[in-house]
């Protein structure tokens, strides 16, 4: 899942940029990028955002109680790390609020430092992150940050402090070490949409891609209109399922004759009724 995204001017220039932090945005977007750091410990430099140059980063918010990817793109800033966690202490913007969209993360938290030691990242977060410990929140913004910098190839693990202090136990979860993705797979929603993103504009045929553990490997999809009429159904396979997950993509071709908003939808036919189960809907704009 680790793919770049930092749109840059040249190689040069990003190398040059990233090597202060150790972070590579990654993602849809094209872009170039450096190998990371080792030695001592870095922080995330306060630098100004660069506004010739677009970065393009992931952010791990919670879909009916799973993980769920969304991305930003802005003005490119070497401290990206640093950014991408700050924006996701702002939480989802309004359009993901509406497509059902949420944090597990304390509201008003805020990122005090980011270090980066040879592969390992050192997020100090104040004490709002840990004033309240239900396991869920617990899971939940755990697993949101740890996605959301482990897309970078600098970053493979996470170590939490609160207000300079390691933070052992989060509401009964045991932070024992450098916390991975492999540690909070049970988190992945048995079907993730990659692509399109929410309200981005999508034209026929439109690519949707993710990754899916479903019955058979089989990802079932819908293009709705405006009205919810029915213009496009398919499936796909996944490369993966049955109790693996593997990834999937489709290029679905649909017929509108203006452009308008519309959704697709993602799901896993029930292998005992037929019904639809696991429906992920993400808005987007559809056009001719």
């Amino acid at each position: 899942m680790k793919r770049l995204i930092a749109i840059a001017a040249t190689l040069a220039a990003l190398t040059t940029a990233c090597a202060e932090t150790g972070a590579q945005p990654l993602g849809p977007a094209p872009g170039n990028g450096s190998a990371p750091p080792t030695g001592s410990p870095t922080t995330s430099p306060s630098t100004s955002p660069d506004p010739t140059r677009s970065m393009t980063y992931e952010l791990w918010f919670n879909y009916d109680g799973s993980l769920f990817v969304t991305r930003r793109t802005e003005p490119f800033t070497p401290a990206v790390g640093r950014r991408a966690l700050e924006a996701l202490m702002d939480g989802p913007m309004d359009a993901e609020r509406d497509a059902r969209v949420v944090t597990s993360i304390n509201p008003g938290t805020r990122l005090l430092d980011l270090t980066i030691d040879d592969g390992v990242a050192t997020v100090d977060l104040d004490a709002t992150f840990s004033a309240e410990e239900t396991p869920a929140i617990a899971v939940g913004s755990l697993s949101q940050i740890v996605y959301t910098l482990t897309q970078f190839d600098s970053i493979d693990g996470v170590v939490f402090e609160v207000e300079g202090t390691p933070l052992p136990n989060f509401g009964g979860y045991e932070l024992d070490g450098a916390q991975s993705r492999a540690d909070f797979a049970d988190q992945l929603p048995l079907i993730l949409v990659e692509s399109p993103g929410i309200g981005e504009r999508v034209s026929s045929p439109a690519t949707i891609a993710g990754t899916a553990n479903t019955f058979e490997a089989v990802v079932s999809i819908l293009i709705l209109d405006q009205d919810g009429r029915t213009v496009a159904s398919t499936f796909t396979m996944a490369t993966c399922g049955s109790g693996c997950r593997g990834t999937y993509t489709t290029d679905v071709r649909y017929d509108v004759e203006t452009r308008q908003p519309g959704t697709i939808r993602v799901y896993e036919v029930s292998a005992m009724d037929g019904s639809p189960i696991h429906v992920v809907d993400i808005p987007v704009m559809l056009t001719p």
